[in-house]
């Protein structure tokens, strides 16, 4: 049982919260990296070996492949560097999380809008979360020029069930405003219903981090896409949906023939 949770509560409450929320694999974590010399970036899973003399051979040796891999978990005290910002020697730290767990479930849902038409996609898409009394939630992205819409779990339910639930929630914001198009909407996360043979699935990456927050990215906005006041009692607040629900709502729509693959 989480507690209320606000801005002025103390980490360890925040960091709680934010575990329960955005819940994917603990075993392992993307952080993102930024090439100094060819300005290359991405994200790659967190190895307790990399750059070490000896172990890690990269990049001749992809880490996919390396006999020396050796995968971090996630930490309260890794939560409390992409938070923060930092990790333990002060360098700009920024991780993801790989939604898919290994029996192929997720806790969350997350929809990926980008563009110049996202605030009005996105808008229709809450419009269907308010009508089929889904509780949802806008994160303003990393970039600031697009959103993540999330919806979380009760419980852990299958990917193929959360991402059938993201497909008649696209459909029906089109059925409802065919004018709007949705030609924003990039991805759904999970992106797969199962996971790629030796693979963690796609990731998506966290909200609340500390530059970009700085910046006036990566929070929670209200409906005219303020940033919420205050994050922390807001995401308190978050509802999570149950099993059952989903899977009402897409067995309805399938049997009229509704939802469109994604």
């Amino acid at each position: 049982m989480i507690n209320f949770v606000t801005n002025i509560s103390s980490p360890e409450s925040k960091i709680a919260l934010f575990r329960s929320l955005f819940r994917g694999r603990e075993d392992v974590y993307p952080v993102r990296f930024e090439s100094q010399k060819t300005g290359r970036s991405g994200y790659a899973p967190a190895c307790a070996n990399e750059w070490v003399r000896g172990l890690c051979e990269k990049p001749r040796v992809k880490c996919s492949v390396c006999q020396h891999r050796k995968l971090l978990p996630v930490t309260d005290e890794i939560i409390r560097c992409h938070l923060s910002g930092s990790d333990e020697r002060g360098r700009p730290f920024i991780m993801g999380v790989y939604p898919m767990l290994l029996d192929e479930t997720c806790w969350f849902l997350a929809l990926d809008f980008d563009g110049n038409q996202w605030h009005n996609d996105v808008k229709a898409v809450l419009r269907s979360c308010d009508k089929h009394s889904l509780p949802a939630v806008l994160e303003r992205s990393r970039s600031g020029n697009g959103g993540h819409l999330w919806l979380f779990f009760e419980q852990a339910v299958p990917a193929r069930l959360a991402r059938n639930l993201g497909s008649f929630l696209l459909t029906d914001a089109m059925e409802c405003r065919p004018e709007i198009g949705l030609k924003s909407y990039d991805r759904l996360f999970p992106n797969q219903d199962t996971l790629p043979k030796g693979g963690f699935g796609n990731l998506i990456a966290l909200p609340l981090q500390s530059q970009a927050r700085a910046n006036g990215n990566s929070l929670f906005v209200d409906a005219e896409f303020r940033p919420v006041p205050d994050q922390w009692g807001f995401l308190s607040t978050v509802a999570r949906i149950a099993v059952g629900k989903c899977e009402a709502l897409v067995r309805e729509d399938e049997s009229k023939g509704r939802i469109t693959g994604v």
